[in-house]
């Protein structure tokens, strides 16, 4: 089937909530060829500086996210389907690339939109002949003419950024909703971007949350984590909707998505959404730093400092800090704690930290 890598034009800086205070934070992933952007309200997550611990202070800096393969949830049941079987497909799934080209090709000089997509696919990847990106375009505009939804989707990718096709951003946009409206989960979470990109304020956000929440309940971690942050900002969300908030956090945050599982620990630090619990706060922190994730690794010294969800261990506080100040995170507040221990849990600290990299 088409792949579901997404692309986005014109990125919506975010704001991510941040422990104690609301600090700016544009979060950009980069994996494949796609780029993520998320609208997030600018007072979600907020905490009073007041009700927060001595000693705990905003840290600064804009980080590279990197989803670090977690294990994704079990799929759901697949539905029972009583149509007609596919041959075409069943033999491309079965490996049998050649039979399928041939099976597929011959239904989509005959207008197959179907078979179209399945012989833009295979052309995409090389499965079954030599890859030929630009007949893969070809088809994927002929499927996509057809109302073929995944075959929109793929075709308004390569409208957008003008590869092996002519780049027409109007038509682009025009493939893109279509496809969302025919239920693409890809499709749906990149129109509601782009919605929100042609929409400042919450006019696009309001536009956007139809699709994302559509996206979010197929499973699409980006827009389950968008629909979380709307709930949240919006000011015009049902009061039952804000109540899932949460749980929209928690999906996100379980399917791997480690800026998810950021604000998931911020939020229940914070008691955003819900009631504070510092112990499970600190456990999605401990997930995201572990994967990486280096405004989490800065965040869980702070609790580490100040024993929020765990026992004090200068010495943990100290090797995360090492590890978010390696990766570019300055924070005045943590080098002071760091000065401040003994030159032994210093060391401690640092051939830690060293491990942690190596492994």
């Amino acid at each position: 089937m088409p792949s579901t890598t997404r692309l986005f034009r014109n990125p919506v800086k975010a704001i991510t909530a941040m422990l104690i205070s609301a600090a700016a934070v544009t979060s950009v992933h980069a994996q494949s060829s796609r780029v993520v952007t998320r609208p997030v309200g600018p007072d979600a997550g907020k905490m009073e500086q007041k009700q927060q611990p001595d000693g705990i202070v905003p840290s600064g800096g804009v980080e590279l996210y990197r989803r670090m393969g977690a294990a994704l949830p079990a799929p759901p049941k697949e539905k029972h389907y009583d149509g007609k079987v596919d041959d075409a497909y069943g033999a491309y799934q079965r490996g049998m690339y050649i039979t399928a080209m041939s099976m597929a090709l011959e239904r989509a000089q005959k207008g197959d939109a179907a078979a179209q997509t399945l012989v833009a696919v295979m052309m995409t990847k090389g499965l079954g002949l030599a890859r030929d990106p630009k007949g893969a375009a070809f088809w994927y505009g002929q499927a996509a003419e057809g109302g073929d939804a995944a075959a929109m989707f793929e075709y308004a990718l390569l409208l957008m950024k003008g590869r092996d096709v002519t780049a027409d951003r109007k038509k682009a946009d025009e493939y893109m909703r279509r496809a969302a409206e025919a239920g693409n989960s890809a499709a749906q979470f990149n129109w509601g971007q782009i919605l929100i990109s042609g929409n400042p304020g919450e006019k696009g956000m309001e536009l956007a949350l139809p699709f994302y929440e559509k996206s979010a309940e197929q499973g699409v971690a980006d827009a389950q984590y968008a629909v979380a942050q709307l709930y949240i900002s919006l000011r015009e969300v049902a009061p039952t909707k804000k109540a899932r908030a949460r749980d929209w956090m928690q999906r996100a945050a379980k399917a791997g998505y480690d800026t998810a599982q950021l604000d998931m620990g911020i939020w229940y630090v914070n008691g955003v959404g819900g009631d504070r619990d510092y112990d499970k706060g600190f456990e999605w922190l401990r997930i995201a730093a572990m994967r990486g994730n280096v405004v989490a690794q800065n965040k869980l010294a702070y609790l580490y400092i100040n024993a929020l969800g765990t026992r004090p261990n200068p010495v943990e506080a100290a090797k995360w800090y090492v590890l978010s100040r390696r990766a570019g995170l300055q924070d005045a507040g943590l080098e002071d704690f760091y000065l401040g221990i003994n030159e032994d849990q210093q060391k401690q600290a640092i051939d830690a930290a060293n491990k942690f990299r190596r492994n």
